[in-house]
């Protein structure tokens, strides 16, 4: 088991700085003022997550690939805590010659084996769907 260390530091308000432990700096601020909020992050990691697995498995399958977007699409419980419910990724898969099979593929590796964030999401019970489109370009 691998140990990882961040920190998240107060600044004013509803403010804080994270540290990542790659060392990278985050705004992160629950009014969206002067970054994003915590859930948002939370979308963000997942959608960055997914989409390094779907452009890795496009890459090593010979597609030629010029572009990937994961557009993600949330629902959070009404009530506190107010966690994600339903989560839905469409990828848009642009490039030339690029098969739908094989977008299919892998997209299906990511959300059911290498994206852990995908997986610690589905084990903590939320619903995470997914699909996808395919543009010539």
């Amino acid at each position: 088991m691998s140990e990882s260390k961040a920190s998240v530091t107060w600044q004013e308000n509803k403010a804080f700085m994270g540290v990542s432990p790659s060392g990278h700096n985050v705004q992160i601020d629950a009014d969206k003022e002067k970054g994003a909020s915590p859930m948002e992050l939370i979308l963000l990691g997942l959608g960055g997550c997914a989409s390094y697995d779907v452009v890795e498995i496009l890459k090593k399958s010979r597609q030629e690939v010029t572009d990937v977007r994961c557009e993600l699409t949330a629902q959070r419980a009404e009530t506190v805590p107010a966690v994600y419910t339903d989560i839905h990724m469409h990828f848009v898969v642009t490039g030339q010659n690029v098969k739908e099979k094989q977008v299919e593929k892998a997209i299906s590796l990511s959300a059911e084996k290498y994206c852990s964030a995908s997986r610690m999401l589905v084990q903590g019970g939320v619903n995470v769907t997914h699909d996808f489109e395919v543009v010539a370009g």
